[in-house]
């Protein structure tokens, strides 16, 4: 193995049901542990749900359930829609494990013994959404913006986490590490936030008021204020078959939970622990429907992601988000410009490209793909044999940039499509004379499907499968350096040519919503 690799994701919180941006974001991370694995990496990747707080208790109490019977129903939600996406995780993370409240109440008591925590009176604004304190200067033209909903004035005496002591030192680890949050102009927001001294974090909720949380070891009338038991779980869940790996590689996380979650709180927790920071905090934008904002306090902006998959399969929509969102920016859902993708790029692009070739090979050839040898090979032939697109592809991976990865690839594939125009095979068959020239180009194309059987299995692992079952290939995935030009398929038989993606009139309707 070329050593191991670890990423994590956020954890979803299980008050509502699982939207567009959900599913973005755990393909996404499932693409780059795909990718790691095919660099012969051991990969561990997290992700999962947040079980505690109180939206949650909430949403219980208005369903007449136990927080935890409802935390188990809908956490089954998420763990089905991974599923559904092919996104292979290495474990499923749920705050209410016995082993993550472990681990949880261990950072709390170590900080309280160090003297990080104190007790002390707070009266000021409450976020219910954000189930945070906020200050008037939250405010937005005098008023509390949308995101924290309702705020309410509130006097309670509560334990508090110093922040203030570490951020010169968080200061001094951005300024040592660019590249620590990606892109880079997030950073950029990020170093504009520490320029203030910072406030206490206040970590507890007292039992009267919440009850669904991990008790405080140093005082169980009290709960763990859900942000920082949420943010444990990178540590808590890293320790497969009883061995601590640490730290993250790459962690993933939305635009709206940088400042102060993922940028502020979790590395000064790490810093008073004396851990190592993630090498790379990656923060992708948000989703728009149709140009609207999605919000989760308005149902009908929010993009279900089951009937897509019911309708167009797991690949299709892993395609869409991958290839549409430029990392970092936001982005446009629509299903026309779904409709476009999938038509154009996967159907009339990839899709006819291994059909066609295949049903060539098994019209002219039997079935079996050519040798040839001495034969004078043209400029196109050369550029399909070149290996630029595996630099290339690598390249854009390691600049966290997936959809110039698959705009690669598809580079490649649409060069392949125009060979096929410039060699015309189907006259070329009807020439007893072009045999060997008709052999040169079926076995060039072979070999161009085949190495995209690799580029895309990252971004496409169930259409993979369906291109290497059609040619026989070994179905389990590849490693990335099999995507160079080769000559392993001469005499290979391949498999009947089937259909990647059917065209739009002939699917089935979409599904209903779970």
């Amino acid at each position: 193995m070329a050593g191991s690799y670890f990423l994590t994701t956020a954890i979803d919180y299980v008050n509502s049901a699982p939207h567009l941006g959900h599913a973005y974001e755990k393909v996404l991370a499932d693409f780059f542990a795909r990718h790691q694995r095919s660099l012969d990496r051991e990969v561990l990747f997290l992700t999962g749900v947040d079980e505690h707080g109180q939206k949650v208790q909430q949403s219980a109490q208005r369903e007449n359930v136990e927080p935890q019977a409802f935390t188990d129903r809908m956490s089954e939600r998420f763990r089905e829609l991974h599923a559904s996406l092919g996104v292979q995780s290495s474990a499923f993370v749920r705050t209410t494990n016995p082993q993550h409240k472990q681990v949880v109440r261990e950072w709390l008591q170590k900080l309280f013994d160090r003297g990080e925590i104190v007790f002390q009176e707070h009266e000021g604004y409450y976020s219910v959404r954000q189930e945070q304190f906020v200050t008037e200067k939250d405010k937005v033209d005098g008023r509390w913006p949308e995101i924290f909903g309702e705020v309410v004035h509130t006097k309670e005496p509560n334990y508090y986490f110093k922040l203030e002591p570490y951020r010169a030192r968080l200061l001094a680890h951005l300024e040592a590490n660019p590249d620590f949050i990606v892109p880079a102009f997030r950073r950029k927001e990020l170093l504009g936030a520490l320029e203030q001294p910072l406030a206490d974090l206040c970590i507890s909720r007292p039992k009267s008021r919440l009850a669904w949380g991990i008790p405080l070891p140093f005082n169980e009338d009290y709960v763990t204020y859900v942000w920082f038991d949420a943010l444990v779980n990178y540590y808590s869940f890293a320790a497969p078959n009883g061995k601590q790996v640490w730290p993250p590689d790459l962690q993933i996380i939305g635009k709206d939970i940088l400042i102060p979650a993922h940028g502020v709180y979790w590395p000064i927790m790490l810093l008073a622990l004396g851990l190592e920071l993630p090498r790379h905090l990656l923060v992708h934008g948000f989703w728009t429907n149709s140009g609207a904002k999605i919000s989760k306090s308005d149902a009908k902006s929010l993009v279900d992601p089951v009937p897509y998959v019911g309708k167009y399969g797991p690949d299709a929509l892993r395609y869409f988000v991958l290839r549409e969102m430029v990392l970092g920016q936001d982005a446009d859902f629509s299903d026309e410009r779904f409709e476009v993708r999938y038509t154009s790029e996967l159907a009339k692009g990839l899709g006819n490209l291994t059909n066609r070739t295949l049903s060539m090979i098994g019209r002219y050839r039997d079935g079996v793909i050519p040798s040839y040898d001495g034969f004078h090979l043209t400029e196109a032939e050369n550029d399909l044999r070149s290996d630029a697109v595996v630099e290339e592809y690598k390249e854009a991976v390691a600049a966290f940039a997936p959809h110039l990865a698959l705009q690669a690839a598809w580079k490649f594939a649409q060069r392949a499509d125009k060979y096929v125009e410039e060699t015309a095979p189907f006259r070329l068959a009807k020439d007893p004379a072009q045999a060997k020239r008709l052999d040169v180009v079926l076995a060039h194309l072979a070999e161009s499907v085949r190495r995209l059987t690799v580029l895309v299995q990252a971004a496409l692992p169930f259409t993979a499968i369906k291109m290497r079952a059609q040619m026989n290939l070994p179905l389990t995935p590849a490693r990335l350096e099999e995507a160079r030009f080769g000559t392993s398929l001469r005499n290979h038989a391949i498999g009947k040519p089937l259909p990647l993606f059917p065209p739009l009139e002939e699917k089935k309707e979409p599904a209903s919503a779970a």
